[in-house]
């Protein structure tokens, strides 16, 4: 996969060098000169320029690139005029990093829905849920076992727990199901909410945009993800 990363701090840049390890093509943007030379040998791509600026962005080498992360923590204006231009450009995917609630309600009002705290969500565990596909978030909980929260895949809706046999088939424990709903807030912007079923019965049926937590090893999630593709 391809991603640009916008923002070199501490945590753009080992986000940049992380994925670039996983084997991911990465383009990494600063205004910074001092930045891009620390990391220029250390990923695919360092850039040098201004991201507020359109021009400039559209001088990136985007063709083939699958996320946008802005991960620009010191300057809120630099990363709302950032996110701006990459929407613009209609962009399908892009993660915008938040400093603070306002800063958030913010962004989802330019219409971004996946925000990141780097104070409570590391570089690591954002390079995992964007190297497994599907996969939305993750928690490890040893070197082999994770904690991953997925989309119902097609293959399963209209199915109960029970019948899709699980743990026989993948070795896997549904942890619960999560149900996604939108309010309205103070701006006149839906924002996701979730609601937890808790312990939920083998005989619960799957429903479309059902979010499932899972427990086992990342191979077997994987398997079972690619099953129900």
């Amino acid at each position: 996969m391809k991603y640009i990363i916008v923002g070199l701090g501490n945590f753009g840049s080992y986000l940049a060098k992380r994925l670039t390890e996983l084997g991911h093509e990465v383009v990494g943007v600063d205004t910074s000169e001092q930045k891009v030379e620390q990391i220029k040998d250390q990923i695919t791509h360092a850039v040098t320029l201004n991201a507020t600026d359109p021009q400039a962005i559209k001088s990136l080498p985007m063709k083939g690139c699958d996320v946008v992360i802005i991960a620009i923590g010191e300057d809120v204006g630099a990363s709302i005029m950032t996110t701006a231009i990459f929407k613009q450009l209609q962009f399908k995917r892009i993660i915008g990093r938040a400093i603070n609630s306002l800063h958030e309600t913010v962004i989802r009002a330019l219409g971004v829905e996946e925000i990141i705290h780097p104070e409570e969500e590391t570089a690591e565990r954002l390079a995992k849920r964007l190297e497994f596909r599907g996969v939305l978030d993750s928690l490890e909980i040893s070197a082999d076992y994770n904690i991953v929260e997925v989309k119902v895949p097609k293959k399963y809706i209209g199915q109960s727990i029970a019948a899709g046999n699980f743990r026989e088939k993948y070795l896997l424990n549904i942890l619960t199901v999560i149900k996604m709903d939108a309010k309205t807030n103070l701006f006149g912007v839906k924002i996701p909410t979730r609601e937890v079923l808790g312990v939920v019965s083998p005989t619960y049926v799957f429903e479309e945009n059902d979010l499932l937590l899972i427990f086992g090893k990342i191979n077997d999630i994987e398997e079972f993800l690619e099953s129900g593709s």
